[in-house]
């Protein structure tokens, strides 16, 4: 134990006197995090929009306010032309169209009830889904605030056109929807505690496979495989210094994202931490698999740079499990960071217990063995 200790200490002076490695481990995961936590977001905000009011009432003045004050939509053109609408539609000039028809206050006054005509440029796929998401929730509330039904007409195309609106005699149903976990809806509490891994993930992985490339490119490798240190021992003295630097970044991160994005920390941070340890212990074994196959600090930045995008792409990090091929969801069952990204989120975000993530943790556990005993192995054979 205490030569594991001496070579570690040796590793600590290392990278504190080197603050090119001190800036990358430290300093740069807390600015990609304050960066991305605004720039990865599916939130829109200042939806340039288009508001052909046909009926120039009090009433639909009142309904484009709402639509302004929610801070999604910024009304850049009026008219009353549709033409006109279809045509800023056509350059990209807006991304969303809102008609309202002569009569509109009329109607509500004497029906109840009141078309409402939206039309969105579904070019931007996704993106098209959550901007009409916003204006039929912005209808659906101040309709209830009114007493009234509004019948949004919704086209994901890029002209307009009439569509007849159903009778009055058309049965209603009154949905009611509670937003469990987030009901700000705010995006950033479901992105940061990922990005927390992400960063832990690249830093972790990144500076453990330089860290013994460097080894070799200095020839220094060889000098400690002739010293009394067995395999276990030098590994061990290794990879422990950057264990607890990932578990430090992973403290600042976490008390940043609390202090300038109001993250949750509604589980246990006992919990979270004990399988961020289980969880760095795989990501420094595939570092150390890396620099057992590399023989250059370079080479080993490209290798671990592929592998992490792999990892990210597959995690359920920037889109849905969901949404990927049966295949792919198969494929990712083997991927470490899908399963500390769900636990981080399930703990921060839902406040879960050990129940709840029993699963994932002792996968994180199985991955953590095999891929470090592996990387010993394979570091054996390439170093004997």
């Amino acid at each position: 134990m205490r030569r594991i200790l001496f070579l570690a200490r040796a590793e600590v002076l290392h990278v504190v006197r080197d603050r090119a490695t001190l800036a990358q481990a430290l300093v740069l995961p807390l600015l990609q995090l304050l960066v991305l936590s605004n720039a990865a977001t599916f939130e829109i905000r200042d939806v340039p929009t288009y508001v052909v009011d046909l009926d120039r009432s009090t009433t639909s003045r009142t309904l484009i306010d709402r639509f302004v004050a929610s801070g999604h939509f910024a009304i850049v053109e009026r008219s009353a032309s549709l033409e006109l609408a279809n045509e800023a539609l056509l350059e990209g000039r807006v991304t969303l169209a809102v008609t309202i028809p002569h009569d509109f206050e009329r109607s509500l006054v004497r029906a109840g009830a009141a078309p409402v005509q939206l039309v969105v440029n579904a070019e931007k796929g996704s993106a098209a889904g959550i901007v009409q998401s916003y204006a039929a929730r912005i209808l659906s509330e101040y309709a209830s605030g009114l007493g009234k039904t509004l019948r949004p007409t919704m086209s994901n195309v890029r002209s307009a056109s009439d569509h007849p609106a159903p009778s009055r005699g058309a049965a209603r149903i009154d949905v009611s929807v509670r937003s469990r976990y987030n009901p700000s809806l705010n995006y950033k509490h479901y992105m940061v505690p990922g990005l927390l891994v992400a960063l832990v993930t690249l830093i972790a992985t990144l500076v453990s496979a330089q860290n013994i490339a460097r080894e070799k490119e200095l020839g220094t490798l060889e000098q400690l495989n002739v010293t009394p240190l067995t395999r276990g021992q030098f590994i061990a003295a290794k990879l422990l210094p950057f264990w607890v630097l990932g578990m430090v970044d992973l403290a600042v991160g976490l008390a940043a994202g609390w202090a300038i994005f109001d993250i949750p920390v509604r589980g246990s941070l006992l919990l979270l931490f004990a399988s961020a340890g289980v969880y760095l212990v795989a990501a420094l074994a595939i570092g150390l698999w890396i620099s057992s196959l590399v023989d250059t600090q370079q080479q080993a930045m490209f290798v671990t740079f592929f592998i992490v995008n792999i990892y990210l792409l597959l995690s359920g990090l920037f889109t849905p499990i969901d949404s990927m091929a049966t295949w792919v969801q198969t494929v990712s069952q083997i991927n470490p960071v899908r399963h500390f990204v769900f636990i981080s989120r399930a703990l921060l975000v839902k406040g879960a217990g050990m129940s709840e993530i029993a699963r994932p943790f002792g996968i994180l556990v199985l991955f953590a063995v095999v891929t470090l005993t592996l990387a010993i192995r394979q570091y054996s054979k390439r170093t004997a």
